[in-house]
């Protein structure tokens, strides 16, 4: 999944240890460089620890607990309340994994969760649906690699039936072909630096990428990731 923030389903295997009812049973999951963590704010403080795995590791020398932060929750009412968080790994979306808690009694129990129906946060990611047909330019990020390549900002976006393709111009001849959503793309020219033109999934997040290199002794795989700002589209003159 690309690296951004999500709203995503917290399920638990028990009514005393559950997402806070303002929070609708969802969480904040984060996505960096592959790995996930979800932020859940619970119904009280009354949970002093998390630990990631089963109870009988949790009390062994060395365990790595995981510290509650204190949330701000808003109910239906207006009524605020403070309530204790986690910030809780998550190492596959639809599969349920253990976590154990001690609570103010001093006992450790075990759990099972699960987190699924990850969406982009709102504020987050723009949708390409936003856009009308045409033609737009936009800023672009390139991350990853040696840091030597870079691409064209703005890159030109093209929008049709609701689906935006980038035109992406290396600053290199090098790149013999990219992969993007697990498709393989080709150049789209024969001369002169790079150029490919690649679907947009969303904006205002990280897509992965693969490129393809040729310049070294051996032709290599170098993985990316591209952010389009939206704030910054405007019409192509």
């Amino acid at each position: 999944m690309a690296d951004g923030v999500y709203i995503a389903d917290f399920n638990t295997d028990s009514s005393m240890f559950h997402v806070n009812e303002a929070c609708d049973g969802k969480g904040t999951l984060t996505v960096k460089d592959g790995e996930m963590t979800i932020h859940v704010s619970l119904t009280s403080k009354k949970i002093l620890n998390l630990y990631y795995g089963l109870a009988a590791d949790a009390v062994k020398e060395g365990a790595q607990l995981l510290d509650p932060t204190t949330d701000s929750v808003t109910y239906s009412d207006g009524m605020t309340e403070e309530v204790y968080g986690f910030d809780i790994p998550v190492p596959a979306l639809d599969e349920e994994f253990d976590v154990a808690l001690i609570g103010t009694k001093g006992t450790w129990y075990d759990h099972k969760v699960s987190v699924s129906n990850p969406e982009p946060k709102e504020d987050d990611a723009k949708s390409v649906v936003d856009l009308e047909d045409g033609t737009y330019t936009a800023e672009v990020t390139l991350e990853g690699g040696s840091g030597r390549a870079s691409i064209e900002s703005p890159a030109t976006l093209t929008v049709k039936d609701g689906k935006v393709t980038a035109s992406i111009v290396w600053s290199s001849p090098n790149y013999d072909y990219m992969i993007v959503d697990g498709k393989k793309l080709l150049p789209v020219n024969t001369e002169g630096n790079s150029v490919f033109e690649i679907p947009v999934a969303s904006f205002d997040t990280a897509l992965d990428v693969i490129a393809d290199t040729v310049a070294m002794s051996k032709p290599h795989e170098i993985e990316y990731t591209l952010a389009f700002d939206s704030s910054t589209i405007k019409t192509a003159e």
